[in-house]
């Protein structure tokens, strides 16, 4: 049985046996609601600029990750002292005989002055050291900001004083002095000054101090949230209905944290990739033979480089640049992608 075609607005759609046809069927899929990540995401792919940011972002990481296999397909090796194995390369002061730094099909982006390592291998090496020290620095102050910060708003009283009070006075440090000062000593913990120390003892390191000083501003976001969110009438029906209060942070707190968390932790890595190589520029970080983006920093400003290879500067410089801003672009894309009313 096929009941009247319903004419409406011009346009015509069929029932036929009580089922609606194909056309009534796709204009049912369209008005489906879509959930807020589907929006968000929705939204982050219409920007352009957020899309390329994330690309750029993912390639460098990709390049970290893949850093010991692209090392192994170019043949050479972030740690071979070229100077003293093919010293027919450099001349007498240490500079590659060759323009441009020594850059050729073999040596793609040249040659170190002084000790003569690979500066292709070096740079991605580099990169790979720089971002794992960051993300786990990343890791640390978001796993911190989230105890502490949720918990203070949402407790309140006692924990939100103490917690607060302990906040204030963090932030009265100045970080990056007490980054200077700190790292000797946090080393010394692990290791005899009159020992050599090992790398993964500075690594160590880095990662405790930056993690010491960096939570603080994340917490006192998410306490604000977390406080925010503890009047709303579905916190209330929680409490009412005898939930825990673990329960009611792991279950109505923290998901509703996720966008100003994923937020802030695109502000935040950046800013730890530039902290950890300004440390390991000032010589207190990342040491050789290690590689990495703040030592070779400081090697491009010594004076044997700055005065006979000012490339060897370039590409770590360049390199450092694009990541730094394509992470702040992809920061704000995601801000304005789960907040469209911010205006950038």
């Amino acid at each position: 049985m096929t009941s009247p075609i319903d004419i409406e607005g011009g346009g015509a759609s069929v029932v036929v046996d009580g089922e609606p046809g194909p056309e009534t069927k796709s204009e049912a899929v369209k008005l489906e609601g879509r959930s807020p990540g589907q929006l968000m995401w929705l939204r982050f792919r219409r920007d352009r600029t957020g899309v390329i940011s994330a690309y750029v972002v993912g390639f460098f990481f990709l390049i970290g990750v893949l850093a010991p296999l692209i090392a192994k397909v170019y043949g050479k090796n972030p740690y071979t002292v070229y100077a003293d194995e093919r010293p027919e390369l450099f001349d007498s002061a240490g500079v590659p005989v060759k323009p441009n730094g020594g850059i050729s099909s073999e040596f793609w982006f040249g040659l170190e002055p002084g000790n003569g390592y690979d500066v292709f291998t070096k740079l991605i090496y580099g990169i790979r050291t720089s971002l794992t020290i960051s993300v786990a620095v990343t890791l640390a102050v978001v796993v911190t900001g989230i105890l502490l910060g949720v918990a203070a708003g949402y407790l309140g009283g006692k924990a939100d004083y103490f917690i607060g009070r302990l906040i204030d006075f963090l932030l009265a440090f100045p970080a990056q002095l007490f980054f200077i000062a700190s790292m000797p000593v946090v080393v010394s913990l692990f290791v005899s000054p009159r020992d050599e120390t090992p790398t993964y003892v500075r690594v160590v390191a880095l990662i405790l101090v930056q993690w010491f000083l960096g939570w603080m501003g994340l917490g006192r976001i998410l306490r604000g949230t977390a406080l925010a969110l503890r009047e709303r009438e579905f916190i209330e029906a929680a409490k009412v209905s005898g939930a825990s209060p673990w329960r009611i942070i792991r279950k109505e707190i923290l998901p509703n944290i996720v966008t100003p968390l994923l937020v802030q932790a695109t502000y935040l890595l950046p800013n730890f990739v530039t902290a950890e190589a300004g440390l390991s520029y000032l010589g207190v970080g990342i040491v050789e033979p290690t590689p990495d983006w703040g030592q070779m920093f400081s090697k491009a400003s010594t004076e044997l480089v700055m005065q006979n290879d000012i490339t060897y500067m370039f590409f770590p410089g360049v390199s450092m640049i694009i990541f730094v801003v394509a992470f702040n672009l992809l920061g704000d894309s995601v801000r304005d992608a789960f907040d469209p009313k911010t205006a950038r």
